[in-house]
Formats: C-alpha cells, structure tokens, sequence
C-alpha cells in the first residue's frame, strides 16, 4: 500500500490529486478515434472501421443510442428499485421502513459498500482478480455508513432495462463482435452517487481462457455499459488502451512503475448521457473513489462468444465451480428473444433483431405477466462467467 493511501485523505484532496491526471486522461481519450453513432448497413452489419477501432483499442463509445424518453424511464426504474433498498447489507426493511426488495427474489439485488472505500482490491474476493488496492478517501458526512454500489440483475427489476435488452443495434453490435450465436453474461447496474461511490481497483474480467491454445483478444467476450448520466473522468471507468491484446497483465507491476494506482497511459471512457460504451473484458480497468459531486448510474450487460463458454467449466466469482452444457446456454439466451419481444411491443416501428440462435422459437416466445414470472423472474440464476 502506498504512503497515499495509508493516511487519511480526504475527499476534496482526492479531487485535487485527480484533476491533474484526468486532463491527462481525458486527452488521451479524445485522440483514440473510437468513438460515433452506430452505423449499420442495410442488411444490420456493423460499419467495418468501428470494428477497427474496437479491436486496436478495446473500446467503443455509441454517441446517441437512447433517446431521451427511454432515458428517462430508465433513469425513474432505477431510482425506484434504489428506494426499495435495505437501509444496511443485514436489513429487511427499506428507509421508509416498509420491506426491502430482498425478499422478492432468490439473489438479493442490492451490493454495498462504505463510502468512497475499496472494498476488492488487495484482497481474496472475485477470485483474488484485484491485485492492489486504491486510495480510499474520507467521505464528508461520516453519518453515511453503506452505499449501493450495484444491483445485480436488472432484467427482472425494470422493464425498462429488459427493453433496452433487446435494443436491435446493441444486439447488432453483439452479433458482429462475438458473432451471431453470441450468449449472454449478466446484467448488473453501476451505482456511484457523488461522494459516495467506491472504487474498483484495477482488473480484467477474464478468469477461464487465458492459457487456452486458441486465445485470442476477443476470448472473454465484452460488455455494454449504457450510461444513464454524463461518465466524467472523475467518475468513469478508466482504462488502458490495448491492454486487452497482451494476455494476462501483471497488474501490480503496473502499479509499481507508475508509482501509485493512476497508471501511465490509462484513460477515462467519458460519454453523455444515453450513450453506450462497448468494452473488451480483457482490457485492464478500474475505476476510483467517486469524490465528485457527479454521479454516474451504469447499466452493464455482457456477451460471449458461444465457443468459449458450451460445455466449458469456469470458477465463479464467488468461488462456485460449473460447467456449462448446452441446455443452460440456451436457456440463458432465452431471455435475449423475451427482452426483443418485449421491445416491439413497445416499440413497433422499429426495426426488430432476429436472434439467429433461436430463430426458430421467437414467435413463440412472448413477453407478458406469464413469461415474467416462467422465464424471467429469477433467470439471473443461469448467468454464466468465463
């Protein structure tokens, strides 16, 4: 642990120490050339130069992709879902003291955390994947004791983020990174409230294929994370351009040349609201301690190419062992069919997504109150991890 983060630092000094490495950052950031609209051709594919610039960076940036009407809905479900949360990770009751949202599902929704803390880094959790740990400022009102820092699950608590689901050109961007049988992953939202917000120390999602003899810089599949305010450099999730080419990175040595935890060369994803940031797992990311009086709400949903996750057994991050057959896969993927139906339902002009992979079923798989309790309710039970 660094002499920086051994004191106690407050949070406007966190800001300081920020601002200069976000201009650096942000610089950085905005001469990638890997960021614009979605641009399809008529038949759906992906414009060929913004795969490029995935590839070379490991990063996109969707300027435009939701409008500001399903903006808002999103917004209003997630702050519905937040008020209905347990005052503290042991409590049954919310702030109004009525019963928490725990008890409707089998996986409670909510994760905590202390005020502007770490609480992975350095430490055994997710597999011990967080080598070192980040400055932990002090928050300035010490009466906050937990802050939601996630929610797991999203489909099955907003309609709204199941809509989004379904959203033909994310779905479009999926089928041209992973490939038209592409599987799901999770669906988690990002929770950093100004001044509140933890960090998430340095990482790459990746856990399963690092040394398998066909890895490649596409092995761990990415994620969409759909921004539901301004990510800033203060609090974005940051990353290293490219890193996702070179295998598993040595984290701690990173550090070490750096002299602390801002690393050389990383960069803040910064986007408006609305846009949609598309990120390799493999790339080495993180994010700090949220000391600035802006908030950032991250809708993330994951995708892997099939290949990579039927029939193979990986370590979850709670340590729990599986494998995944055939059947699981495919019921998982169900959920990408009920989440277009549901779409077109709410929006019928647009233009509909055909999952190749059940193109067969999606007629006959439609979303209503009997599906949202059959297929959705609780489906976050089949998530699978590579």
């Amino acid at each position: 642990m660094t002499a920086e983060q051994q004191r106690k630092i407050s949070a406007e000094s966190h800001a300081a120490i920020m601002a200069d490495y976000s201009k650096t950052g942000e610089d950085i950031a905005k001469n990638l050339g890997n960021r614009g609209p979605v641009k399809l051709d008529p038949s759906g594919k992906l414009a060929p130069e913004i795969l490029e610039a995935y590839w070379r960076t490991g990063f996109y940036v969707f300027e435009g992709v939701i409008c500001p009407l399903e903006l808002e809905n999103l917004r209003k479900d997630v702050d519905k879902i937040l008020a209905r949360a347990p005052v503290s990770p042991d409590a049954t009751v919310d702030k109004d003291g009525k019963p928490a949202l725990n008890t409707e599902v089998t996986r409670p929704p909510y994760r905590f955390a202390k005020p502007l803390s770490d609480p992975l880094g350095g430490t055994s959790l997710n597999n011990g994947r967080h080598p070192v740990a980040m400055t932990s400022p002090t928050a300035k009102d010490p009466s906050v004791q937990w802050t939601v820092n996630m929610l797991d699950g999203n489909l099955h608590l907003m309609d709204s983020a199941l809509r989004l689901y379904g959203h033909p050109d994310l779905l479009s961007i999926a089928e041209a990174i992973n490939g038209p049988d592409f599987v799901p992953y999770n669906e988690v939202a990002f929770i950093k409230e100004p001044g509140l917000g933890p960090s998430v120390a340095w990482h790459q999602d990746g856990m399963t294929h690092w040394d398998a003899e066909d890895w490649n810089e596409g092995a761990h599949g990415f994620n969409f994370m759909t921004q539901l305010y301004p990510s800033t450099a203060q609090n974005a999730v940051w990353v290293l351009p490219g890193s996702h080419k070179l295998g598993k990175v040595d984290i701690t040595a990173l550090v070490e040349e750096s002299g602390n935890e801002r690393l050389n060369g990383a960069c803040p994803m910064i986007c408006d609201a609305g846009e949609v940031m598309v990120m390799n797992r493999q790339l080495v990311h993180g994010s700090f301690a949220n000391s600035s009086a802006d908030r950032r709400v991250t809708l993330n949903a994951g995708f892997f190419p099939r290949k990579r996750v039927v029939n193979v057994t990986a370590k979850r991050l709670n340590g729990d062992i599986e494998t995944y057959d055939l059947n699981r896969v495919v019921a998982r993927s169900r959920i990408i069919a009920l989440a277009v139906d549901a779409r077109q339902q709410r929006y019928p002009k647009e233009r509909c997504y055909q999952y190749q992979p059940l193109k067969d079923e999606q007629e006959a798989i439609s979303w209503n109150e009997e599906t949202r309790g059959s297929m959705l309710k609780d489906y976050n039970l089949k998530d699978m991890f590579i």
